[in-house]
């Protein structure tokens, strides 16, 4: 095979680590020739959901305490390579931070990141070929060789695997990359959805579909403090949603069977304040019926659930029978309602894979141990960052280590 026919970098996914990879690859190594495989009739694609449409690219509090996984030098990347602002300032892009700290484009549109990730591209030379799905990699003396279902072989000097987990299999990541490189000597840690609701016993979210409250999301184990969030929590026919239950759904992989999550939906309420509030109530609306016990404090379809759920009599008795002992309880379901976690949601579902390929598999450059000349990048690898921008800023900095690396690599020779 000629030499010529051989190209020099070939990154297998051409979502946000991909392009990262791809652009930064080409930017150290201008003379190699790059190519973006990628399985889907465009790249991006998944890049164009993120942040509901206006792509979440990061967060200005980048602490260790948000990424969870086996990848240990996660912060050494992300602080050794360009923030979000400063790696798409480059391309042009204007970026603002919200009131949460979370950064998005000025345009409020992923399309404008996709866009300047693929000006950037082309202005460099880097090649798209999409269609393309890699299902085996064949290591040869003079190359590695990269097959397709219909017996295709892509041959390169390199290598940068950039296709993501399991997570919106919708926009092609569907796991079959990770299942390839498990016959790369690869292993894998536990595997299941992240920033993603969970899903709980649904007779116990009946009547409750569709209601969304302020709240605190505290998750335990065995009674053991584990984490805790604020903020808008979300209720579906058969889960929990809702950011601060998406902060959660990686802990699902290490308790699964034994994770409970207990909200407090007066989080700014102490117990004695709710009570004041319930007595003052009892007074105020003694004539009325129950069902209108807890609606000045709740939508409607939450307000008769706890009252039903506390007291377990009809609605239509008068708040005024309510015994003092009554209000305790109801007070301490507000403040303590408990449900057990019985399942992840589905792939589609869920924004991030937790687990992948573990971190022992890679060196401090994200190059494969077992296999000299093949990086990796991106959600494939065993990383997953909390809900806010962590992702897709581990996409950013994780796709521009590698393709320093691989460039790297080529210019001295692979080590």
């Amino acid at each position: 095979m000629s030499k010529d026919n051989i190209t020099d970098i070939a990154v297998i996914g051409g979502g946000a680590s991909g392009l990262a990879a791809a652009v930064e690859a080409k930017t150290a190594l201008p003379q190699a020739k790059v190519v973006i495989l990628e399985k889907l009739d465009r790249v991006g694609k998944k890049i164009l959901a993120t942040g509901n449409g206006r792509c979440n690219l990061s967060n200005i509090n980048l602490t260790s305490d948000h990424y969870h996984g086996s990848v240990k030098n996660v912060m050494r990347i992300i602080g050794s390579t360009p923030s979000a602002k400063e790696f798409f300032g480059g391309l042009g892009l204007l970026c603002i931070a919200d009131s949460k700290g979370r950064i998005y484009p000025r345009s409020n549109s992923a399309a404008t990141v996709l866009n300047a990730l693929r000006l950037k591209a082309q202005q460099l030379g880097v090649i798209e070929r999409c269609g393309f799905e890699a299902n085996f990699i064949e290591s040869t003396p003079n190359c590695f060789k990269i097959s397709t279902v219909s017996g295709e072989k892509f041959p390169c000097k390199r290598i940068i695997v950039a296709a993501g987990g399991y997570a919106a299999p919708q926009f092609g990541t569907d796991g079959s990359v990770i299942r390839l490189m498990r016959s790369k000597g690869c292993h894998t840690t536990k595997i299941c959805p992240a920033v993603a609701p969970l899903r709980v016993r649904p007779e116990l979210l009946k009547g409750l579909k569709g209601v969304r409250v302020k709240g605190r999301v505290t998750a335990y184990s065995g009674g053991r403090f584990l984490k805790e969030e604020v903020g808008e929590i979300q209720f579906t026919e058969n889960a929990l949603s809702g950011i601060c239950v998406f902060n959660m759904a990686h802990l699902f992989s290490h308790y699964e069977g034994k994770l409970t999550l207990r909200l407090d939906l007066a989080e700014d309420m102490v117990m004695d304040q709710l009570l004041g509030y319930l007595r003052v109530i009892q007074y105020q609306r003694g004539k009325q019926t129950l069902e209108e016990l807890l609606t000045g404090m709740f939508p409607r379809n939450l307000a008769t659930y706890l009252t039903k759920r506390a007291l377990g009599k009809p609605l239509n008795e008068p708040i005024s029978s309510i015994r003092e002992n009554e209000l305790r309880q109801l007070a301490q379901l507000v403040k303590n309602l408990e449900f057990d976690v019985t399942g992840s949601s589905s792939w589609k579902d869920a924004q991030v894979t937790s687990g992948g390929i573990s971190g022992d598999c890679i060196d401090e450059r994200l190059q494969l141990r077992s296999e000299k000349g093949i990086f990796l990048c991106g959600e494939i690898l065993d990383v997953d960052g909390d809900c806010g921008g962590y992702n897709l800023q581990w996409a950013w900095s994780s796709g521009i280590q590698a393709g320093r690396s691989c460039a790297d690599s080529l210019r001295g020779g692979l080590t």
